[in-house]
């Protein structure tokens, strides 16, 4: 017996998952997974606080950045929600009126958990570099670990930099600033 081709999911899907998931679309496929765990979301707040007077609001730091937590990407097909992701004002001068990004960031960070890990690296990246997004970062909290990756010409992400623990940091593309990781802990 042959089995019926699988439906592709559709924003309609999406839209119909309870509010406690988060909700993506990857080559037609709903993946849910509960919002993140205390622990996690701690460390992309505490990431996101760090990069906001710098490069946002050019406090400290060169400005020039529109940086998000969780926005919603919609990419070819292909709907993301990064726990953090930030755009070159130069690149997107003014935040869309609408509820998602269909700009490719320049930046994008997520902060890795047991639950999501493997889809993070085996499903998300892969779209990140089709994208163009030139920068990302894994934050594992449990690990204490800070993985950076830049987006080379093949269109195959190299891991450029990997810190640990206290180690304080200056990262591409925030390499103006140092970053404590200690202050991006789960703690």
């Amino acid at each position: 017996m042959v089995n019926p081709a699988k439906r592709h999911a559709t924003y309609d899907d999406l839209l119909a998952v309870p509010k406690e998931l988060v909700a993506e679309l990857v080559h037609g496929e709903l993946i849910t997974h509960p919002r993140p765990a205390l622990p996690h979301a701690n460390v992309a707040s505490n990431l996101g606080g760090e990069l906001h007077g710098p490069f946002r609001r050019g406090k400290g730091g060169p400005g020039g950045w529109i940086i998000l937590d969780e926005p919603e990407l919609h990419l070819h097909g292909d709907v993301l929600v990064p726990d953090l992701a930030g755009w070159r004002r130069e690149r997107a001068p003014h935040l869309p009126r609408a509820a998602a990004f269909d700009l490719a960031p320049d930046w994008v960070c997520e902060v890795l958990s047991a639950g999501t890990e493997a889809f993070d690296r085996a499903d998300k990246m892969p779209i990140y570099a089709r994208e163009g997004v030139i920068h990302l970062w894994l934050i594992d909290p449990l690990l204490r670990t800070l993985e950076v990756f830049k987006l080379l010409g093949d269109g195959k992400y190299e891991a450029t930099c990997t810190w640990r623990d206290d180690a304080v940091v200056r990262a591409d593309p925030f390499g103006a600033i140092e970053l404590e990781l200690a202050a991006l802990s789960a703690d």
